[in-house]
């Protein structure tokens, strides 16, 4: 059985290798959750009967020979505002609460659970995301393991309060505006913000489509490597290698046209950057400068 220091890598190579069972380290979990949460008030659900159930699946792959994933029996829970299939997503909103239960999981949660990792619950969070104590008016505060008298930080905070107090070794949260680095940097864990695109937010409640970001929580820096089961298919591009490379080149021949220079210099110079646009102003800006003036 794992204690609450074991790495998630550490714990995917013992119950791969047969050292341990998926079950054992999943009922550590779900023990030391019961035993601790009540001060930390880290999670709003416990999934306790599923978790059990998968990782009893997980065991019976193993022993049958096949391929568990990467990170088989791996304990992990999510924020509140991801999907989880049979469970209603709160967003740490108490109007949410007599919505149906989601009918599936999050994308990032559905592709670490294909990875072989094992849900145990969701996770406290401000509400709708829009905070940075997790000090949630209808479901309580999270408290910080370090300090129970501190907060731990948001939006994200019971993700990282989990992580922190050894319940889980992963967890998942989201950053929009610094709800994974805060509580990160409060309460002691590795967080990582992806690039932008590179985790799916199919089945999370948005707080700002254009800015928000899915990412891991970890007591390892080599345990973020977690969120490679996680990733979409590619990175997401403004503009694909083959056509930057094309505008380059073409932006290369276009100097040489205007000014006769050929020299490696020049040419350097310019596929650094594209050409920029001088902005004029409006008729309507000019006109209010001109009232302005007057």
């Amino acid at each position: 059985m794992s204690d609450a220091t074991t790495s998630a890598l550490a714990i995917a190579a013992a119950v791969r290798a047969g050292k341990t069972r998926a079950h054992d380290v999943v009922a550590g979990a779900l023990e030391r959750i019961a035993r601790r949460d009540a001060t930390l008030n880290a999670f709003t659900s416990v999934l306790r009967d599923r978790a059990l159930a998968d990782a009893d699946a997980i065991d019976h792959r193993l022993a049958s020979g096949a391929d568990a994933g990467p990170l088989a029996g791996v304990p992990f829970a999510a924020k509140n505002l991801f999907d989880i299939a049979g469970v209603t997503t709160l967003a740490g909103s108490k109007i949410n609460a007599d919505n149906a239960p989601a009918t599936r999981d999050a994308t990032a949660v559905a592709r670490l659970r294909t990875a072989g990792a094992v849900l145990v619950g969701a996770l406290n969070m401000d509400e709708y995301a829009y905070g940075f104590s997790t000090e949630n008016t209808h479901y309580g505060p999270t408290r910080n393991p370090h300090d129970p008298s501190r907060i731990a930080g948001g939006s994200s905070g019971g993700s990282a309060a989990a992580v922190a107090a050894g319940l889980v070794p992963l967890s998942l949260g989201t950053d929009t505006n610094g709800s994974i680095r805060v509580p990160a940097a409060l309460c002691g864990v590795f967080g990582l913000k992806p690039t932008f695109g590179r985790v799916s937010r199919a089945g999370v409640v948005p707080l700002a489509w254009s800015f928000d970001h899915v990412g891991p929580f970890a007591r390892r820096v080599a345990d973020l490597a977690a969120r490679r089961s996680m990733r979409s298919p590619g990175p997401t591009r403004a503009i694909p290698r083959a056509r930057r490379g094309r505008r380059r080149r073409a932006w290369t021949r276009s100097s040489k046209k205007s000014t006769g220079c050929a020299s490696p210099s020049s040419s350097v110079t310019l596929r650094s950057s594209p050409p920029t646009k001088r902005w004029r102003p409006s008729h309507a800006s000019r006109a209010l400068s001109a009232s302005a003036a007057r």
